[in-house]
């Protein structure tokens, strides 16, 4: 074997023979131009996005060391084979025409390269703001996520103005949170179901109140609620009601209906003994004139000094303002008021609801036994196949076993059929302290809604401005229940 050539001898280091070096140079300068760039965008953002902090401090850093690998490793073979230091002295002669077209060369190409990554980085870093981003990145994981908030009423609020908003202190926050999110992805230690963020959620003051002015006097509204049966002939059961959503109008100094609870003339706090806010044994309500009230349930006696205290805002009953899962009762009850499911079926609201509840552990599977179950219900009629393609769309949308997301997975407090909600502070077990005659009472339901008619066919024209006394459809429900007892499958 031939020796060592000498150092006048040896080529250059960063010829285009040793293209180990050559490029660990290229992806490190671009990785340090496309780091200080993102670190620029990120910083004079209004809003921070904890995945671009992943690219910031991350990604971009990663490449750049892998570039430096890169040419430290090719500058070591090259001193092996050569006998070179691993540092080079660089000489650029311009006399002589190799140099400057060498040279020159490199300028455009640098220039060129470093407009790319420029170009590069500002549509990555704007992508990962995107909706798309967020639910589609990590499919699997966010897929309950995704499709629910397409759902949603807040379907052309970006994520990341509701999971982040501005800020110094959040935006560190989101840094966190987003490499903590990237470690659980790539190792699969993400849980199934992903938890809602309850505790690390931004208050609503933050973010929802950026739109929503919660000082407006909404007033009354009307709903109307269709019910179905679980007999045969899937009997109809309608609810004509007002509700009493009010306001807090500090201009006209009006402050009631379901919106008094955040009036800000006067301040309600609560404690919850456990993570998802459902047990709440003690509140705590200031007036405007100082008067302060504490209400109890019996069972709790600790002091409530060692809880965490909250303030109550509007997420404490929006607690699902773009995730929003149906149950099987209320999706197939949708279904049956809009004829995609035909009421004629016999023990079609059955049928349905059984059908959707089954323990599917993919999505394929559920959507085929759907239709199997289906068609072995109704063999020969052929309005089972709207049915079944009803169903299935109800089942895409609501449920998604391989990641066990669907209503029971996550709790809403608006209201108080499926779920505690209203109930948790109204349910006639929270007395004021020193006076064990008043409580937070539940049976008083006019005070948030009238029920204007009822029933089915001539009921519902039976109007009344004061209201009808609630009438449970079928049996009627013994004293001391609460809607969710019954209801509350997901408990």
């Amino acid at each position: 074997m031939s020796e060592k050539q000498s150092p006048a001898e040896a080529p250059r280091f960063l010829s285009s023979r040793n293209w180990l070096s050559l490029a660990g140079l290229v992806i490190a300068v671009g990785a340090l131009f496309s780091f200080v760039l993102l670190f620029i965008l990120d910083t004079l953002a209004t809003a921070s996005n904890p995945y671009v902090g992943i690219l910031t401090w991350f990604v971009a850093p990663g490449f750049l060391f892998l570039g430096l690998g890169l040419l430290l490793l090719g500058a070591w073979r090259w001193r092996r084979r050569y006998g070179t230091p691993l540092i080079p002295r660089l000489h650029i002669d311009l006399s002589q025409p190799k140099d400057r077209r060498a040279l020159a060369f490199f300028a455009c190409g640098g220039v060129g390269f470093l407009l790319l990554s420029a170009v590069g980085s500002y549509h990555t870093y704007h992508f990962t703001e995107s909706v798309t981003f967020c639910g589609q990145a990590c499919h699997t994981v966010m897929k309950p996520e995704m499709v629910t908030y397409h759902n949603g009423p807040h379907a052309r609020v970006a994520c990341v103005e509701c999971h982040i908003g501005p800020g110094a202190e959040w935006f560190v926050k989101a840094k966190i949170s987003g490499s903590y999110q990237l470690y659980s992805v790539a190792f699969n230690k993400f849980p199934r179901p992903v938890p809602t963020p309850v505790h690390n959620l931004r208050p609503a003051r933050d973010t929802c109140e950026r739109c929503h002015w919660p000082e407006k006097f909404v007033g009354d509204f009307i709903r109307n609620y269709n019910y179905y049966l679980g007999d045969e002939s899937n009997s109809h059961h309608a609810i004509s009601m007002v509700l009493k959503v009010g306001g807090a109008s500090s201009r006209d100094g009006i402050a009631e209906g379901i919106h008094w609870h955040v009036n800000p003339g006067h301040k309600i706090e609560y404690l919850a003994t456990d993570d998802k806010r459902l047990v709440i044994p003690w509140v705590r309500m200031t007036e405007a004139d100082g008067t302060v009230t504490e209400f109890r349930t019996k069972s709790f006696t600790n002091d409530p000094a060692g809880y965490e205290i909250r303030t109550m805002d509007c997420v404490d009953c929006h607690n699902r303002p773009a995730h929003r899962y149906k149950s099987p009762n209320d999706a197939v009850n949708l279904a049956l008021a809009r004829g995609r499911i035909d009421p004629a079926l016999p023990w079609v609201k059955t049928n349905a609801v059984f059908v959707l509840t089954r323990d599917y552990h993919t999505e394929a599977e559920g959507v085929a036994g759907i239709a199997k179950l289906m068609r072995e219900r109704y063999p020969d009629d052929p309005r089972v196949t709207p049915a079944i393609a009803a169903l299935q769309d109800i089942f895409t949308n609501n449920f998604f076993p391989e990641m066990r997301a669907s209503w029971k997975a996550y709790p809403e407090h608006i209201g108080h059929k499926d779920w505690p909600g209203c109930a948790r502070c109204h349910d006639d077990q929270h007395f004021a302290v020193g006076d064990p005659k008043r409580k937070i009472g539940f049976n008083n339901c006019a005070e948030c809604h009238i029920i204007q008619a009822q029933g089915t066919g001539p009921q519902l024209k039976e109007l009344s401005a004061t209201g009808h006394p609630f009438v449970h459809p079928g049996e009627e429900v013994p004293d001391g229940f609460l809607c969710h007892d019954c209801h509350g499958e997901g408990k």
